[in-house]
């Protein structure tokens, strides 16, 4: 008999009843996670403090490293090599005050039998927020089983009692009241014809989305299967982010400086420096002004209905940030674009669709929400948000939890106050873009919006849609919640229709959200309905969440 040499596993010892382990997934960039570590080991501390008080003593799965200066799991390889010296019936936390990248610990959690908790810190700092809905998004994906909590302090009587009873029975449940099946019986003739016929015209053209290298920052729940796509008549052209940088080459300074000056006659301010390394350049402009026609250009060259850049690992070394490019292709005024030799614009009078970090849950939503608003007669410039933060507001005809909506790009100008003329161009921060390039920032105005998901649940699509209002805070208000957040992106203040604060983070399934308005409260109902209509003609479960009126 031949002698073998048998790989021999660890023998992980039993996980003690008192005891709990905590995991803290990171950042691929160092930059990143060094800067937000301070923010993490507080957090950690606070947790640690929380469960000692029922009798839990929180062990840390994985060590501080002194010479990469912080403690977070930064790549996949290391969040398996983690999960092996984590027993699989052990008592599991993720406590993310960050944004994450999923993938790193999806395949131990994928594995791990034992409860898992989810744990986010209640600020728009880096955030941790955003990225514990990413990871939760992944782990339904997925089918893995998992409670999560949310405190600003975790001190809280709705923490406390959270943690308490996931240590008792290793689940936390939480209020989803909100939340009802769509009965397509009960929406009103006119819209719902109106989303049945889009359904069947989608299914039989079809529609290309161009994806410029698939998965961005581990949003495993952002990608889409084709088996789950294709039946809706939606293909992806994969397309790579190396032949948007080859073809911003082929882009001739003169085009790139037309797309600017077309800008700034329309009021978009730059905010300019001269210190590559900081703040925005008149270089890094021009490259975004190459990047827009290129864009263009490649939908226009593959039939794409909507694209979307996925804009971080790569390019980020390659080129500026894709987020000024973004908001442009989402809004039906932009600046003109020709192919070579022509005077024929391309896709004139039209958006773009532009699905920002190539989230493919966001494409559909976009693709759809762009076809029933123009059917309807309604703006189709539409952008997903991160929700990033929200506090209670108490003034200015507001008395309310009002969101705070945030997103690096794809913003159209449309939706701020002023349009371009409100807008301004300012450099993404340097800890995430080496390169620079400015977003497109503005103060969404107030308003009447839909906002949606679509996400993979149970092995199939499904669609979350809401309702909302945009209201305006003074300008200090705003700036206070700008610089607690993201003071260059976007902002959105929005108040959910019949959705606690709580209640949509027990439910929603992303860090990311789309949005779009109505004319008024009437059309945006309105639009809803079509647009569920035709979600639901196109096989997907859709589900309506708080106050809508059909």
């Amino acid at each position: 008999m031949s002698a073998y040499r048998l790989p021999k596993l660890k023998e992980l010892p039993a996980p003690a009843p008192n005891e709990a382990i905590l995991i803290a997934n990171g950042d691929l960039r160092l930059s990143a996670n060094q800067v937000c570590w301070t923010a993490q080991e507080d957090m950690e501390k606070r947790i640690a403090a929380a469960f000692q008080k029922e009798g839990i003593t929180v062990k840390r799965g994985h060590a501080y490293d002194p010479e990469l200066k912080h403690g977070f799991i930064w790549n996949q390889r290391m969040g398996m090599d983690v999960f092996k010296n984590i027993h699989p019936n052990a008592r599991l936390i993720v406590a993310e005050s960050v944004w994450q990248y999923s993938h790193h610990v999806l395949a131990g959690l994928r594995d791990h039998r034992g409860p898992i908790l989810t744990v986010a810190n209640w600020s728009g700092q880096w955030p941790g927020l955003v990225g514990m809905l990413n990871l939760n998004g992944s782990l339904t994906k997925m089918g893995v089983k998992y409670s999560s909590l949310w405190s600003e302090d975790f001190t809280d009587k709705f923490f406390m009692e959270g943690i308490r009873q996931w240590i008792k029975t290793g689940t936390v449940v939480q209020n989803t009241s909100h939340v009802r099946d769509l009965n397509p019986l009960l929406l009103p003739a006119a819209e719902a014809e109106l989303g049945q016929a889009l359904a069947v015209q989608l299914q039989h053209e079809k529609a290309i989305l161009g994806i410029f290298d698939e998965g961005c920052m581990g949003m495993y729940n952002a990608i889409i299967d084709d088996e789950l796509m294709n039946p809706l008549g939606i293909y992806k052209e994969r397309l790579s982010q190396s032949a948007l940088v080859a073809a911003m080459r082929t882009v001739s300074d003169a085009e790139a400086k037309r797309v600017r000056k077309w800008l700034e006659e329309r009021g978009l301010k730059f905010i300019t420096g001269k210190d590559e390394a900081t703040e925005l350049t008149d270089a890094q402009i021009h490259d975004q002004m190459k990047m827009y026609i290129a864009a263009v250009r490649i939908a226009h060259d593959f039939g794409c209905s909507a694209i979307g850049i996925q804009y971080q690992q790569g390019l980020k070394d390659m080129a500026p940030a894709s987020d000024l490019v973004e908001g442009l292709l989402n809004n039906v005024e932009r600046p003109p674009v020709t192919l070579p030799g022509s005077r024929k614009e391309l896709f004139a009078g039209q958006a773009i669709p532009h699905f920002n970090e190539v989230d493919e849950g966001a494409a559909v939503d976009a693709l759809i929400t762009n076809r029933v608003c123009v059917a309807m007669g309604l703006d189709p410039a539409t952008t997903l948000h991160d929700l990033r933060y929200g506090q209670h507001y108490k003034g200015k005809g507001v008395d309310d939890f009002v969101w705070v909506f945030l997103i690096s790009g794809a913003a159209p100008a449309s939706h701020f106050i002023g349009g371009y003329a409100g807008a301004t161009s300012e450099r993404q921060a340097a800890m995430y873009f080496r390169l620079g390039g400015g977003t497109l920032k503005g103060i969404s105005k107030p308003g009447e919006i839909v906002w949606s998901r679509v996400f993979v649940m149970d092995g199939k699509l499904h669609a979350d849609l809401g309702r909302a209002t945009v209201v305006e805070l003074p300008k200090a208000e705003t700036e206070r919640r700008w610089q607690a957040t993201s003071p260059q992106w976007p902002i959105m203040h929005a108040v959910l229709h019949g959705v606690s604060r709580d209640q949509m983070m027990a439910r929603h399934k992303a860090n990311h959200l789309n949005v779009f308005y109505g004319d008024s409260a009437e059309s945006a109902d309105k639009a809803l309905a079509a647009k569920a209509s035709m979600l639901a003609a196109l096989g997907i479960e859709v589900h309506l969440c708080g106050d809508v009126k059909l």
